[in-house]
């Protein structure tokens, strides 16, 4: 198993309500799953290839709820990434070299049916994970924006987080609104819906905790 570890800074968009039932080992909002996740590695390496500054997104699909199966993932890795990171980073988010159901990356891997070519194209993404702001843009395949809940009487920026302290992703989540659109394989329209921004800390084993 070749180690490898990341800390990161992730910001994705489902179609469940802002609580998402899944976070809660419940079934999904409408029945479904389809979500946009990105991530920005700050630090992080798969054996001796720095990760560092690489960016990668995926957009995924189930007809039921995850666990269930038959998903569909189109993913992407930022163009402006060497070939060695291309690889490494693809290996990470299919689920390899990772003790299993430890990570989000194995977990999901295993309820695909089908996983498309992935896709090298410039990925401009920003966060604020303490702001819930942020967005997911890749020309021609997602176009991703996420803010705070507003409070629908105050209009006001209102503030939830979920603790997972067994959780196979993130240890702590903000959670914000995010509204997405995708083309090509798999194509979603998003709005309003499920916004997570979380610090991400993984290797091989699952998430790092301090």
């Amino acid at each position: 198993m070749t180690p490898w570890e990341i800390k990161a800074r992730e910001l994705s968009n489902c179609n469940c309500s802002y609580g998402c039932p899944c976070q809660f080992s419940d079934l999904p909002t409408h029945g479904n799953c389809e979500a946009v996740v990105c991530m920005q590695i700050d630090e992080g390496h798969y054996g001796d290839v720095n990760l560092g500054g690489v960016r990668f997104a995926c957009i995924v699909q189930w007809p039921g709820a995850v666990h269930e199966g038959r998903g569909k993932c189109q993913p992407v890795v930022d163009s402006r990434a060497s070939e060695a990171q291309r690889e490494a980073v693809l290996k990470i988010a299919s689920g390899e070299d990772t003790e299993a159901g430890k990570t989000v990356f194995n977990v999901f891997a295993s309820t695909y049916d089908e996983v498309f070519e992935p896709i090298f194209a410039e990925i401009d993404f920003e966060v604020d994970i303490d702001g819930r702001r942020g967005h997911i843009r890749v020309d021609g395949l997602i176009d991703t924006t996420a803010e705070p809940i507003k409070n629908p009487v105050t209009g006001e920026e209102h503030r939830a987080r979920i603790d997972l302290p067994d959780g196979f992703e993130y240890s702590l989540a903000e959670i914000g609104s995010g509204t997405s659109q995708t083309k090509g394989n798999i194509q979603l329209d998003l709005k309003d819906s499920y916004g997570q921004f979380a610090h991400i800390h993984l290797n091989n084993h699952g998430v790092v905790r301090q």
